[in-house]
């Protein structure tokens, strides 16, 4: 991939292969923005699991103390009263019309999907518009619940599922380069800290091999993993 000048210049005002403190790095992370919008800071954990096993796979969902900085659109899939979910903040609600609607080409105008269990058998015709975008709704994330206003509320307070990809790592965006750095070390925090909990008990070896943060236009960072065992006192 050819990077523009201004990732160039950033790439030279540190050294990419020293893995720098946790904090140290958000707060150059932060520097070495250099778009005009308010960038995306993200967190990449490089992690010791074979992915290509199902009792190694690593997903979940992790609550943001200080949110995402984005708003985050949620879609209810839910044969009750859709009111409920509307008033906890859905964006877009319905049953098997939304189903329908989203099978004949419906816009995926939302960020997150939520279901009752009773809709699944409805929801899972969706699995090649919602799984190739990681979408569909899963009990382990908290998306597939009787308890939709509740879920609803939290996924818009800052609650993030995440997953492992092919290659074993997780990408999850920490918050935003306006954010202050106590704001985004305490997110990194509560991230780290998840990730590390979320270890298969089939892994073997060192779990967490790797740890990245970027901007949406920046150079990575990489970061020292003593710095992140004392903030989350969790040994990686």
């Amino acid at each position: 991939m050819k990077h523009g000048k201004k990732y160039r210049e950033a790439s030279q005002r540190f050294d990419k292969q020293t893995p720098y403190p946790a904090k140290e790095a958000l707060e150059l992370v932060k520097t070495l923005s250099s778009a005009k919008f308010d960038e995306t800071v993200e967190v990449v954990f490089l992690l010791g699991i074979d992915p290509k096993k199902a009792d190694q796979l690593v997903r979940g969902t992790v609550s943001l103390p200080h949110g995402t900085g984005k708003e985050v659109r949620i879609a209810v899939f839910t044969s009750g009263d859709p009111d409920e979910a509307k008033a906890a903040g859905a964006d877009v609600v319905g049953g098997s019309e939304l189903v329908e609607k989203l099978q004949a080409g419906g816009e995926l105008d939302f960020d997150v999907a939520i279901a009752t269990p009773d809709m699944m058998a409805e929801v899972g015709k969706l699995g090649k518009v919602l799984g190739p975008r990681g979408l569909m709704p899963n009990p382990k994330a908290g998306t597939v619940t009787q308890e939709v206003a509740k879920a609803v509320g939290e996924f818009k307070a800052g609650r993030l599922e995440y997953r492992n990809d092919r290659n074993g790592n997780v990408h999850i965006p920490v918050g935003k380069v306006s954010f202050d750095a106590e704001k985004l070390v305490d997110n990194l925090t509560a991230i780290s800290g998840e990730i590390v909990r979320s270890r298969p008990a089939s892994s073997k070896g060192r779990f967490l091999k790797g740890m990245t943060l970027s901007s949406t236009m920046g150079p990575g960072v990489k970061v020292d993993l003593a710095s992140v065992e004392t903030l989350t006192g969790v040994k990686a």
